[in-house]
C-alpha cells in the first residue's frame, strides 16, 4: 500500500511559517490580521498532510501602524516599514541558513522587500541564481516621487531593483538585490502610467491579463518557468511572491486592492500546479490577505487550497 508521502510531490521537506502582522505599507487597515486568518484556515495542518515538516514560529513583533501622512520623501509610515522589513529579512535569512523553506505570511506586499532581499543575500552566498515569480494585479514599481498614494506596498519591485530609499534598496547588503529580468510578473491588470515606463526601464518580464487571455495560463507559465526543469535548473532558487489580489475578486474578495478580471480558480490552480511540477520552489510570500474585507474567511481558505497545490495536491498522481 502506498504511503502518504509516496503520493505527495515533495517540493521541500521542511518549512517555517513566519507571521508578519502589519499593514503599515497599505492604504487600508486589515492585512495585519492576514497571518492569523491563514492559521484559522489550517495552513499548517494542510501542508503537514503532504508529509512536510511544518514549524510555525508565530508572529514577528514590530511598530504599530501610525496611519501617518506623507513625509518629506513622499512616503507613508516609512520608518515603520523599514523596521518590519528588516525583521522579515533577518528571520527569513535565518530560516534559509538553517536549511528550511521560509513561508512569509503577510501583511502587505511591502514586506516582500525584506523577504526577497534575504533570499537574494542567501543566493549570493550559496552560489544560486534567483528567479522570482510575482503574482499580482499591480506592478508595484512606483517610486516616492511618482506614487499617487505614498503607500510603500506599491513600491517593492522598484526597491528590489535598486530604486527608492537606500535602506530598502540595499537591504540585501548589495544594490540592486535583483536585476529586472530576474522577476516575472503574472496577472497584471492595474498599472499606473509612470509604472508602465518603469517596467520597460527595469526590463521586467511581464504577462498581464491580456497575455493570459490570448495565450492561456499554460503557455504563460511554460514561458515563466522555462529553464527551471532538468539539470539546468539545479542552481536556481525559485521564489514565489503571491499577492492575494492576483486572484479575481469574485473568488477572493478578502484583499484591500481588488481589481476585477483576474485569474479564475482553475487558472490559479494550474499556475500553482505547474510551479510544483518544477520541484524548484524554495521560498514563498503570501501577502495582502485582509480578513476584515472577507466573507467567513473564504479567501484565506482559497489561498490554503492553492498553496496545497504548490506542495503536491493534484487530482491524479503526477
Amino acid at each position: 500500500m502506498l504511503q502518504k508521502d509516496e503520493l505527495a510531490v515533495q517540493v521541500h521537506q521542511a518549512v517555517t511559517l513566519i507571521g508578519v502582522p502589519t499593514d503599515v505599507g497599505a492604504g487600508r487597515l486589515g492585512a495585519a490580521m492576514g497571518p492569523d486568518a491563514l492559521r484559522v484556515a489550517q495552513l499548517g495542518p494542510a501542508l503537514a498532510h503532504f508529509g512536510v515538516d511544518v514549524q510555525d514560529i508565530g508572529n514577528l513583533a514590530g511598530p504599530p501602524n501610525p496611519r501617518g501622512a506623507r513625509d518629506a520623501q513622499g512616503l507613508r509610515n516609512y520608518a515603520e516599514c523599514q523596521a518590519w522589513n528588516q525583521a522579515t529579512h533577518d528571520t527569513v535569512l535565518a530560516q534559509l541558513q538553517a536549511g528550511r523553506m521560509p513561508i512569509m505570511l503577510g501583511g502587505d506586499h511591502t514586506l516582500a522587500t525584506g523577504s526577497i532581499s534575504a533570499v537574494a543575500r542567501y543566493c549570493r552566498m550559496a552560489g544560486k541564481r534567483l528567479r522570482v515569480l510575482w503574482l499580482d494585479a499591480h506592478a508595484d514599481c512606483n517610486l516616492p516621487d511618482i506614487s499617487p498614494t505614498g503607500n510603500l506596498h506599491g513600491m517593492p519591485v522598484a526597491s528590489l531593483c535598486g530604486h527608492g530609499p537606500a535602506p530598502l534598496a540595499g537591504m540585501a547588503g548589495f544594490t540592486p538585490a535583483l536585476q529586472g529580468p530576474d522577476i516575472c510578473q503574472i496577472g497584471l491588470r492595474s498599472v499606473d502610467e509612470v509604472e508602465k515606463r518603469m517596467i520597460q526601464r527595469l526590463g521586467l518580464e511581464v504577462f498581464d491579463m491580456r497575455a493570459i487571455d490570448e495565450q492561456g495560463m499554460r503557455a504563460v507559465m511554460q514561458q515563466a518557468l522555462a529553464g527551471l526543469e532538468g539539470p539546468e535548473g539545479d542552481d536556481v532558487h525559485l521564489h514565489l511572491s503571491f499577492d492575494v489580489d492576483f486572484l479575481d475578486p469574485d473568488i477572493a474578495p478578502g484583499t484591500g486592492t481588488t481589481v476585477r478580471g483576474g485569474p479564475n480558480y482553475r487558472e490559479a490552480q494550474l499556475c500553482m500546479e505547474m510551479i510544483a511540477d518544477t520541484g524548484r520552489l524554495a521560498s514563498l510570500d503570501i501577502v495582502e490577505l485582509n480578513p476584515a474585507l472577507d466573507i467567513r474567511n473564504q479567501t484565506a481558505e482559497l489561498v490554503v487550497d492553492l498553496v496545497e497545490s504548490l506542495f503536491g495536491k493534484s487530482t491524479l498522481v503526477r
